[in-house]
């Protein structure tokens, strides 16, 4: 059985994770390997500026699954083939608006994918959820 080799996606109209100013980050955006794309934890950031969306949770939640589903694009994924999602929100008191913002993203797709959601603290101030995924996409 042949397997490929780990592929690095990239893509700019997705925000690239940063850590300190001046400093890139040492991480991909995402790895595609024998069928699978792993996408690092995308935020509410704007493509190009790299800044902070906006305050309200209901904004960075569409837009950290809009980013999310921009690197699944640029592999040559749809939403349909994101088969696992791990959430970190801020505070667990924004759960219900999750819920039903993640319900409306996916309710289209052939499935919800499996999911974890814990309560963490993204290292960028203001952040307030952070997005993982793992999805299906040929190689």
């Amino acid at each position: 059985m042949s397997q490929s080799s780990p592929r690095v996606i990239s893509t700019d109209k997705a925000p690239t994770t940063g850590f300190s100013p001046g400093t890139k980050a040492p991480i991909s955006m995402a790895i595609a390997h024998n069928g699978l794309l792993f996408v690092s934890g995308q935020g509410p950031l704007d493509p190009a500026t790299h800044t902070i969306v906006s305050d309200d949770f209901a904004e960075q939640t569409r837009s950290t699954l809009a980013n999310l589903l921009r690197v699944v694009e640029a592999a040559g994924g749809t939403k349909d083939d994101i088969v696992r999602c791990n959430v970190y929100l801020r505070d667990m008191t924004n759960f219900p608006t999750f819920n039903a913002i993640y319900r409306e993203f996916f309710e289209t797709s052939r499935q919800f994918p499996a999911r974890t959601c814990v309560r963490a603290d993204p290292p960028r101030d203001g952040v307030l959820v952070e997005i993982d995924c793992i999805a299906a996409v040929a190689s």
